[in-house]
């Protein structure tokens, strides 16, 4: 059984990693850690976990007690606790915050997504950074291309996101009176995720040089992300379709799919789902995601289940809203 930890546990992300590692079969929960709701019982917080776990949160931490750590505070804290902490050398650390998703202050981290970086989270790597929810669905947009050198013109792209992409902390922007009803665009051509957006896609492409013009909308829902991404493409839409399904293939999360895809396609669940059209000599991309889970719990449970060799589905099969 693997061992795991988690700290920062009261939030949204931490939430969805306790409902999909409760019924995980090879994983044993060991502890999990709030600063601010220690010794509160977890069902408290977290109340559709009621029946399903009966553990408090803990202000206590022993590392040495588990295999894995996921790690769910706000960005910075990260660091933070490595820095202020004895890490034991064989346990394994797999951040949700965004302290080394970049090359530059990724230290030894991997970049978590098992679509471009598989291979060193199965051949020993120990610590991974997952992505961040709005790069997940535009970088899973334009994987392929980059792989077949294709993203030779500038990018446009627009992300509308749910309410929780901000977190469980509470803000004007995720009160219900304000978001009902409404949409709003924040951090036009400036988000803070653009940046390993860029750095994903030049790992693949390393002659990309074109610009990124990202605006995300703050949408009147709770959860899901639906990212729609236009550029230039020479090839004819039957080719392209080919080359996402042929990358894509041997991937268990990501699905080409023929009509324009719902957000309650993906609600939760861990799946990509994608569709291609060409217009006008334009190729348009559109796709959708929980940012809960393929997001961010999801995708760090993947990520866990390839660092210690287990089958990528074990434990993320899971039904969509629908309805």
């Amino acid at each position: 059984m693997i061992r795991v930890g988690i700290i920062g546990g009261s939030g949204y992300a931490a939430g969805e990693l306790l409902r999909i590692l409760i019924y995980h079969p090879d994983v044993e929960l060991k502890w999990v850690h709030s600063r601010t709701v220690a010794g509160q019982r977890i069902v408290d917080v977290h109340q559709g976990l009621h029946g399903e776990i009966d553990m408090n949160f803990t202000s206590s931490i022993d590392l040495r007690s588990i295999d894995v750590l996921f790690c769910c505070r706000p960005a910075g804290k990260t660091r933070e606790f490595i820095e202020t902490h004895t890490i034991p050398e064989d346990l394994k650390i797999i951040d949700l915050s965004r302290d080394f998703r970049l090359a530059e202050e990724a230290e030894d981290f991997v970049y978590g997504l098992s679509e471009l970086n598989r291979k060193p989270m199965v051949r020993g790597a120990s610590r991974v950074a997952n992505p961040g929810c709005l790069a997940m669905a535009v970088e899973l947009s334009l994987l392929p291309l980059a792989k077949n050198l294709l993203l030779n013109s500038d990018i446009h792209t627009t992300v509308l996101t749910g309410a929780t992409s901000e977190g469980a902390e509470r803000r004007p922007t995720t009160h219900y009176a304000w978001r009902n009803n409404n949409a709003v665009v924040y951090r036009p051509f400036r988000h803070t995720q653009e940046a390993e957006i860029l750095q994903t896609l030049q790992a693949l492409q390393q002659s990309f040089n074109s610009r990124l013009h990202m605006v995300p909308i703050r949408g009147p829902f709770s959860r899901g992300i639906m990212a729609v991404t236009y550029l230039d493409c020479p090839l004819e839409l039957p080719e392209i379709i080919k080359i996402y399904q042929d990358y894509f293939s041997d991937h268990n999360f990501t699905h080409i799919t023929s009509k324009i895809p719902d957000l309650k396609d993906v609600v939760n669940t861990n799946k990509c789902i994608i569709h291609l059209d060409k217009i006008d000599g334009r190729l348009l991309i559109t796709a959708v995601i929980d940012n809960l889970l393929k997001g961010a719990a999801g995708n760090a449970v993947h990520t866990m289940n390839l660092l210690f060799g287990l089958s990528e589905t074990t434990g993320l099969t899971m039904k969509s809203a629908a309805f």
